[in-house]
């Protein structure tokens, strides 16, 4: 984890619902990740970043579990990825703020390596990380899935994924199981781990491997694919039953605010 000191230059933050959320554009941040890729050694060693893509459900599981509390708190760089949470962000005056997908943030970084990107992928089901990490290649030739994990292991296997990752030395860590498992984990092993960047991915296994679409374009600019996605999806529906908590949630945080 990086200082409080070397946060503050990553960008504005603004707290919705006490949680510290980076006022920051999707090409900032890509140019962002890209500096600390290519950053030589620091004083202190070299600078690593955990980065959390933040939506409304992960906001507000954080506000119940306090290890997810605790992993979205001392992250390094919190992006807003759900539509929810750039609406909150706009209620505190950040009228020009988008949304920073973690899919778009990682494939836009991926892109534009030409120099032997190393990537580690943990997560997926069994089988499905292989593909991902065969499409990634095929995808993007410049770059080297150094190694791969699936998400189905118990806790006994958390040190020798660990020792599996430290020996590739990865550039870029993605960790694709679920929130809140995959910043819980980041944040409990962040310390022991060799990689310059590590961000928590969710099912972009999925859609490299081929199971799962993204939304239409026209969808995703509308800030609308999780509509999409409860489509596709039905299971999902259950995880929107948030959405009205948080934003009752956002608007009584401003009205007190106010009355300040």
């Amino acid at each position: 984890m990086v200082s409080s000191a070397h946060r503050a230059d990553f960008s504005e933050v603004r707290k919705i619902l006490g949680f510290r959320v980076n006022i920051i554009n999707l090409e900032e941040t890509v140019e962002l990740v890209e500096k600390l890729l290519a950053s030589s050694l620091e004083k202190q060693g070299k600078r690593r970043v955990r980065i959390v893509t933040l939506n409304p459900e992960m906001l507000m599981m954080g506000v119940k579990d306090p290890q997810l509390f605790v992993a979205l708190q001392s992250a390094d760089l919190v992006v807003p990825d759900g539509i929810g949470v750039v609406w909150a962000l706009r209620r505190t005056g950040v009228k020009q703020q988008q949304r920073v997908t973690g899919i778009d943030l990682v494939e836009k970084v991926i892109a534009r390596q030409t120099n032997g990107l190393r990537i580690y992928l943990l997560g997926g089901k069994p089988g499905v990380v292989e593909v991902a990490a065969l499409n990634l290649v095929r995808r993007w030739p410049a770059v080297k899935v150094a190694g791969s994990y699936h998400g189905y292991f118990p806790p006994e296997e958390n040190q020798k994924i660990i020792q599996d990752i430290n020996q590739v030395r990865p550039d870029l860590l993605l960790v694709g199981m679920g929130v809140p498992r995959q910043e819980i984990w980041l944040h409990s092993h962040w310390q022991a781990l060799e990689a310059s960047v590590g961000i928590g991915v969710g099912g972009l296994f999925d859609v490299w491997a081929g199971r799962v679409k993204r939304a239409p374009k026209i969808l995703r600019n509308m800030g609308l694919e999780w509509v999409y996605r409860a489509w596709k999806e039905p299971e999902r529906c259950k995880r929107l039953l948030v959405l009205p908590e948080f934003m009752s949630r956002v608007w009584r945080e401003r009205l007190t605010s106010r009355q300040r």
